[in-house]
């Protein structure tokens, strides 16, 4: 992990066992926790917030633009493995977590 200068990792552990209090008692909901830690991580690695993406299930298409790929590199690199995130079958339609493509290009 990259040395913080604004939020250290100890700091993040600290405000986590908060955050478990606070949902336990439901003050705070646990996607909000977990959204709260998410984005304080992130600080913490790459100095920036992560974006605010609202989650929805896109197709084979949209998940290659995001990537900035042409379709059919995306099939091809998604049957060797090479992409993290999990297909998801609505009916017989192939789709992805928005979600899930955000975090894969985050990390890179």
């Amino acid at each position: 992990m990259n040395d913080c200068l604004t939020i250290k990792p100890h700091t993040i552990k600290l405000i986590s066992r908060y955050l478990n209090i606070m949902t336990d008692e439901g003050i705070v909901s646990v996607p909000e926790a977990k959204e709260i830690i998410s984005q304080l991580r992130n600080i913490c690695e790459k100095g920036e917030l992560r974006p605010v993406v609202v989650p929805k299930l896109i197709n084979q298409k949209e998940a290659a633009e995001m990537l900035g790929l042409g379709l059919s590199n995306f099939k091809k690199l998604e049957k060797e493995g090479a992409l993290p995130f999990k297909r998801r079958m609505v009916g017989s339609s192939v789709r992805y977590r928005n979600t899930d493509v955000v975090d894969y290009i985050m990390s890179k």
